[in-house]
């Protein structure tokens, strides 16, 4: 360890010039990565994390330029070094890794090949030797028969392993400073924690400097050593983790706070508050403080007087705020809660599935079509009840059945077996198109990604009302028009919107329209898919602050599919967790988050990462990848990865299907667990006492 820095950057300035004008993207932006220690750096989307990144890797394409400050890496200026300099730095000293892994994957080549390319260019070695290499980081990033795997090629990886491969290229050199740009945001959450665990655990072995672009804050508390927030194109508060955690000093580091779901939110006693206002564009940036116009305590004549230097805080270690009142605001001043509201009794069933069974059958051999058949079991006995003004949070990993149940529910597909009775009436057996008018109205869906949910050729306000008209809704189309208007209030957006394309909105604004459309014909049931997964953080309070309201005045049933716990636990008032198809635990929120839980639900909670300094976790990490459900393990759907498995006699996990078990107040579970060992679970997640 020596007391020069890894990275230096120094009031760094980037552009990027159009025909029109110069867009700056980040603007007096300082930090600072000692050897061995890790960066977090967080914001929203199109603050400059990635332009960051990229000016570091010198790669910001032609329009790209740095117009001021400089980057040094271990003492020398990058912005004046050759491109043959560069080159030989890249990948070898200064490694990055993207947020999509087959984009650093070349899909034609053995991932061995792949890998050995790195050292056989930067140091020169022996193909032996690079092989040796190789599997000596396939085997530390934990993949499982390493040789196998250096045999394969990209397709042949799940997501996860795919990651796992960039990571053990990226470390192949032994490299001085790692750039994480966003590593685990397509990855489950049970994976997510692996892949964390894994880069820490690789950062200490080889004495890696990391920079981790991230918009989580939770993911940045387990992995980083200090952090910095950015709005806007400018670093905004930087210090240690818990300087900056625990005594922010600056309003938009306390509003990304207020408007994600730490423990102890509750959507009807202390609701999120979201950031009002909108993220400026880069050419529209307000004078002074860009934050300024979201501000609680913005200052007419002095907030937007002229630039804001960042300022050291008195007494912490390099903490910095960019703030003019930091010093007069009360920190320690209770938070302004939201609006409450009293919870909303839930109704009579509306939603009863019995039983459901959903299985596909598929060609052995996908690519000819030829071989046997064989059967793809989705669904597994699927049986719970939903309530009038209920929101029934379904959770668990990819694969494991929560959008082929939506799909069967829809009517895009059709059930296999058992039945889904909406208001008693049998449509499990009826296609969407065989459905009624009211039956299609009924039951909405909010989809993940609101960029393709909506027809980019056509206004808004006549994508809802086509919905209108589809529904019966409305005489006319002045009728329909003043629906469409009313739905556009509804979803809080301006009526003015109704005249635009999809391309003019941002993705929280789309998703508005998405939700409205699907309120359009009076929905019962609305199924939304991980709808706020694609959206930065305060969008996503002010979009499920949306939902609540709307099923509040709708007595909406909600079945919310989601990976995220915190939001579920924020949001449900009752838990369904699947693994390959089988519902292994449902209940109340309060009874799935609290022990005894299945093994699996204890894994999941324990990988949220949670923003939170005085929370304690237990770590547990699931090894090996989930099964598929084309060839789904004997017994126990869950028993190849379960840490509990060695508790049940006989091999019981092994040879039988756990029953389903009623525990305590209608709280089921799915699993061989004795009594006493279920009673002797431990919370997985625990607050300090103050």
């Amino acid at each position: 360890m020596t007391d020069q820095p890894i990275l230096e950057i120094d009031k760094l300035s980037i552009s990027f010039f159009t025909r029109l004008r110069e867009i700056p993207a980040v603007m007096d932006f300082s930090a600072t990565v000692m050897p061995g220690e890790a960066l977090g750096l967080v914001g929203e989307s199109g603050c400059g994390k990635s332009t960051v990144a990229l000016g570091v890797m010198q790669d910001l394409g032609v329009n790209g330029r740095i117009v001021g400050g400089s980057i040094k890496f271990k003492g020398r200026d990058l912005c004046e070094m050759t491109p043959e300099e560069l080159r030989d730095i890249r990948g070898s000293e200064i490694a990055m890794i993207y947020q999509e892994p087959m984009a650093s994957l070349n899909p034609a080549m053995k991932i061995g090949k792949q890998l050995m390319e790195v050292p056989m260019i930067h140091e020169g070695v022996g193909e032996k030797e690079a092989y040796a290499r190789a599997l000596e980081v396939v085997t530390d990033v934990k993949l499982p028969d390493p040789e196998r795997m250096l045999q394969s090629y990209p397709h042949q990886l799940s997501g996860g392993q795919q990651q796992r491969i960039v990571i053990a290229m990226a470390l192949m050199s032994k490299p001085s400073l790692l750039i994480l740009d966003e590593p685990t945001t397509a990855l489950d959450v049970t994976v997510e924690a692996a892949v964390v665990e894994l880069v820490k655990d690789l950062g200490k072995k080889y004495g890696t400097s990391m920079l981790f672009i991230s918009h989580n804050l939770g993911l940045v508390l387990e992995t980083c050593d200090r952090i910095c927030v950015m709005y806007s194109g400018e670093a905004v508060e930087r210090g240690s983790i818990e300087d900056v955690f625990d005594e922010m000093q600056h309003p938009y580091t306390q509003a990304l706070f207020r408007s994600i779901p730490l423990p102890g939110a509750d959507k009807n006693a202390r609701p999120l508050v979201a950031i009002p206002g909108n993220f400026p564009l880069p050419h529209e940036r307000p004078q002074g403080c860009n934050f300024g116009p979201r501000c609680d305590y913005f200052e007419v004549g002095r907030c937007d007087a002229g630039f804001i230097p960042m300022e050291a805080v008195p007494g912490n270690d390099r903490h910095q705020s960019r703030c003019l009142k930091f010093k007069e605001i009360d920190w320690n001043a209770p938070i302004d809660v939201g609006p409450q509201t009293a919870k909303p009794a839930p109704g009579q069933v509306v939603l009863k599935m019995d039983n459901l069974k959903k299985y596909y059958e598929v060609a052995a051999n996908a690519l000819f079509g030829g071989g046997d058949k064989k059967v793809v079991k989705a669904n597994e006995t699927l049986s719970f009840e939903a309530r009038e003004s209920e929101t029934l949070a379904i959770v668990g990993e990819s694969g494991c059945g929560k959008s082929t149940f939506a799909k069967v529910l829809m009517g895009l597909e059709t059930a296999t077996e058992g039945e889904i009775l909406l208001d008693n009436k049998s449509i499990g057996d009826t296609a969407i198109e065989n459905r009624d008018t009211k039956t299609v109205a009924d039951i909405q869906m909010v989809f993940q990604n609101p960029f393709d949910t909506l027809n980019p050729s056509m206004t808004v306000g006549r994508q809802i009302m086509r919905a209108l008209e589809i529904f019966g809704i409305g005489e006319n189309d002045y009728e329909r028009r003043e629906r469409m208007l009313n739905l556009l209030d509804l979803v809080k957006l301006p009526r003015a919107f109704a005249d635009r394309m999809p391309r003019q909105l941002s993705g929280g604004q789309k998703q508005r329209v998405g939700i409205a459309r699907a309120f359009a014909g009076d929905a019962r049931i609305v199924v939304a898919d991980e709808p706020v997964s694609a959206l930065d953080v305060s969008v996503q309070a002010a979009v499920t602050d949306l939902l609540m309201e709307i099923q509040r005045e709708h007595k909406t049933t909600l079945l919310f599919i989601s990976h995220d716990l915190s939001i579920v636990r924020y949001l449900s008032d009752r838990v369904m967790v699947m693994y390959l198809g089988h519902v292994v635990e449902l209940g109340t929120t309060d009874q799935v988050f609290s022990p005894p839980y299945h093994p699996y639900t204890e894994a999941l909670l324990s990988a949220v990462p949670i923003a939170d300094t005085s929370v304690q976790k237990k770590n547990i990490v699931l090894e090996g990848d989930i099964p598929s459900a084309m060839n789904p393990p004997s017994g126990c759907p869950f028993q190849t990865r379960c840490n509990w498995k060695s508790k049940v006699p006989d091999g019981l996990c092994e040879k039988e299907v756990p029953p389903v078990r009623m525990l305590a107040d209608n709280h089921q579970i799915k699993c061989h667990l004795s009594d006493a060992d279920l009673d002797n679970m431990e919370p997985v997640i625990q607050i300090a006492a103050e």
